[in-house]
């Protein structure tokens, strides 16, 4: 599985109805050509790609760096193929806002307007609601999520195109993933990120290869049962006040025996200064994942009414009690669009660069549209 981020400022207001209307039609030619070209389940895969995707909202001639090309141009994407689905082979579903909670729906409708096998539905709607919850509760970036669209082809290719914001640094981030080469849902590395620079975030990342440890502690305290984990979430509330000085390593009988660490290890965890005494919620999700015992992180995470609370919790308990690491460092780390000629935070990627370009203009061309709009398409792509 592929994934990648970006940043963007936040933005207010609405896409003009002559700009969304001149996307879709531009779209819809792109589109058919592309699939003409390579076939449903390429675009469905390129789709993915953080910055052909943006590439491609700024050939249909929307902000390059504004939050709204992300949910403008994904209701341009679905408006375009619309009453084409099943001729392109490519289908879309969600949207933003309250759309988004639609999009298991959307799914279901056209796995049955399809006939396609009811096991295939299904976990095409758990990848979708997965996604959400992975970016939402693995990784705690500050970003809310309020947009979410999945892209599906009649060969089993999907994509997921979803977007949080942060409105105190008012700006808004947009995470993809791909089925292609997918492994796990909890633990892929992240590549093709791409983002503005960005000051250092409290981000608890779980899918990180840094956090296996931390949650595999967290299954075996679930297998222990209810009162095991409560024991140690007790001490957690004792000590929680300390964190920042003294870390609980290990209760051996009565004996608590302290390790200590630098506090920068600390300094960036969300959960540092987060009260858990009043959680009333936290103890009867907790009490939920103990009666079921999930198997593994991946079911515990998709146990109704875990969250990033819960997540919290037993990361920060897994790694004080018991000395399982998690990742703090926010996955997001590379600049906008294509890198940098000076190497930072890696030097551009050329090769995958002229591709995007190539692939797009070659799609503007062979497009039925006028002269003068193709004129206008390829010098967005150029600039």
């Amino acid at each position: 599985m592929r994934r990648g981020f970006a940043t963007f400022t936040l933005d207010n207001g609405k896409c003009p109805k002559w700009l969304f209307e001149r996307m879709v039609k531009l779209g819809r030619e792109i589109i058919q050509v592309l699939i003409s070209e390579y076939g449903p389940d390429e675009f469905i895969r390129r789709i993915a790609d953080p910055v052909w995707f943006q590439s491609l909202g700024t050939v249909l001639a929307f902000d390059w760096n504004a939050s709204g090309l992300t949910t403008t141009l994904t209701a341009a994407l679905k408006e375009a193929i619309k009453f084409q689905e099943r001729e392109l082979g490519i289908y879309i579903c969600g949207g933003k806002g309250k759309t988004s909670l639609k999009t298991p729906d959307q799914i279901k409708a056209w796995s049955n307007k399809l006939c396609l096998p009811d096991s295939y539905g299904k976990k095409l709607v758990y990848n979708s609601k997965m996604s959400a919850k992975v970016d939402s509760s693995l990784i705690q970036d500050g970003f809310n999520l309020y947009h979410h669209t999945f892209f599906f082809s009649k060969n089993g290719a999907w994509s997921v195109v979803q977007q949080g914001m942060n409105q105190k640094k008012r700006a808004a981030r947009r995470y993809h993933w791909s089925s292609d080469n997918i492994k796990e849902l909890i633990q892929e590395p992240h590549t093709g990120i791409i983002t503005d620079p960005l000051k250092k975030t409290p981000t608890l990342d779980m899918t990180s290869s840094i956090s296996d440890k931390n949650r595999n502690i967290s299954i075996e305290m679930i297998s222990s049962g209810y009162k095991t984990i409560m024991k140690d979430v007790q001490l957690l509330r004792k000590y929680s006040s300390n964190l920042s000085k003294t870390i609980s390593m290990k209760v051996n009988e009565d004996q608590l025996t302290l390790l200590e660490l630098e506090n920068t290890e600390f300094h960036y965890h969300p959960v540092i200064l987060e009260d858990f005494s009043k959680s009333k919620y936290l103890e009867k999700i907790l009490w939920l994942v103990c009666d079921q015992k999930p198997y593994s992180y991946e079911k515990f995470l998709a146990t109704k009414g875990v969250g990033p609370k819960t997540i919290r919790a037993l990361s920060l308990v897994s790694e004080v009690i018991y000395g399982a690491k998690a990742s703090y460092k926010d996955p997001a780390r590379y600049s906008f669009a294509h890198g940098g000629k000076d190497g930072t935070p890696y030097f551009v990627d050329r090769a995958s660069y002229d591709k995007n370009i190539e692939i797009l203009k070659k799609a503007v061309q062979k497009t039925r549209l006028s002269p003068i709009d193709k004129k206008k398409a390829l010098n967005n792509l150029k600039n």
